[in-house]
């Protein structure tokens, strides 16, 4: 595979970690509110959508621009994404992200994940937080994220049997979900706690990373987050996901060829976000996800994508 792929990969590491010690060391005063975006786009955690919106108290539109980049592995190869998501009013966004692939170095499978694809989405806020005049009720909004272009796992066996789908196949996700944040009554370093929990109707596999599934099916997610006191008024956010999966991409669920059945399990992810100045909106977020290892059988038919502890990172700056 080409090297400069690879060197693009590792200078992007180094790029987002001496950011990261920058935000640390000149951050200054924060709000634990500040937009950030989520990997596809969307006001999220790291890889699972909040109930909240890319709104900004006075202003009717405010847009939110992000880098996210994740490593994948030596197998699946590298992500990179830009997104703009648009605030409208207090309770509605939307928003469009470009995916780009760097391709993986093992001949036999990395070739299953080819070009990135296009990411829209849409959100709104159902009910807002402590509606009814209580400090109890979650915000919980609707929302939906639609890909397309994809050509990976299944969809790209597909792309090369029939040319006629060079454009690539599409996905969607709708989901629910419901967000709390809990201020803490003392005055110690923890500021918050962040509860989210959420349900999907999908037909895709790993965000469309892993293509499509071969149906329609509800998958459940959900987020715990910390919120800390930072140095000069910060915030600092520790907080772990999880996000069920469909059990087997599209073309890879054939239970009478063992060689064939691939086994995706829930992705988890632990991260961090810091929140170094309300004036600038700022946040950046690390995290380390679990993605995919070895997904089926043992043996000569064994098929690792040495995905399991994978490294990610992302800024989100609104405007």
């Amino acid at each position: 595979m080409n090297s400069n792929k690879y060197s693009l990969g590792r200078v992007g590491r180094l790029l987002l970690l001496a950011m990261f010690g920058i935000v640390l060391v000149f951050g200054s005063s924060t709000q634990a509110n500040a937009q950030a975006l989520g990997w596809e786009g969307e006001t999220g955690v790291f890889v699972t959508p909040l109930a909240y919106t890319a709104s900004a108290e006075g202003q009717k539109f405010h847009p939110v621009v992000a880098y996210h980049y994740f490593n994948a592995g030596s197998v699946i190869g590298d992500f990179h994404e830009v997104s703009i998501e648009m605030g409208v009013g207090k309770r509605f966004e939307f928003g469009y992200t470009r995916e780009f692939h760097n391709f993986g170095g093992d001949p036999a499978l990395s070739p299953l994940w080819q070009n990135g694809f296009d990411i829209f989405n849409a959100k709104y806020i159902v009910i807002p937080e402590n509606s009814y005049k209580t400090k109890w009720v979650p915000a919980i909004s609707a929302g939906f994220i639609a890909r397309t272009g994809v050509r990976n796992v299944g969809d790209y066996l597909k792309w090369t049997n029939d040319p006629k789908s060079s454009n690539g196949s599409h996905n969607e996700d709708f989901y629910a979900v419901a967000t709390k944040f809990i201020p803490t009554p003392h005055a110690g370093p923890l500021a918050a706690v962040i509860l989210n929990a959420g349900v999907r109707e999908t037909n895709a596999e790993l965000w469309g990373m892993g293509g499509n599934a071969p149906d329609w099916t509800a998958r459940g997610f959900g987020a715990l987050a910390f919120a800390f006191k930072g140095p000069d008024k910060s915030t600092i956010i520790f907080g772990t996901e999880a996000s069920q999966q469909p059990h087997h991409p599209l073309g890879f669920s054939n239970a009478s060829k063992e060689e064939t059945v691939l086994n995706i399990p829930t992705t988890l992810t632990y991260c961090a976000r810091v929140i170094p100045s309300p004036k600038h909106k700022l946040n950046f977020d690390v995290g380390i996800a679990q993605v995919a290892g070895q997904i089926n059988g043992s043996g000569p038919t064994a098929i690792n994508l040495k995905a399991r502890h994978q490294f990610g990172a992302q800024v989100s700056y609104g405007f």
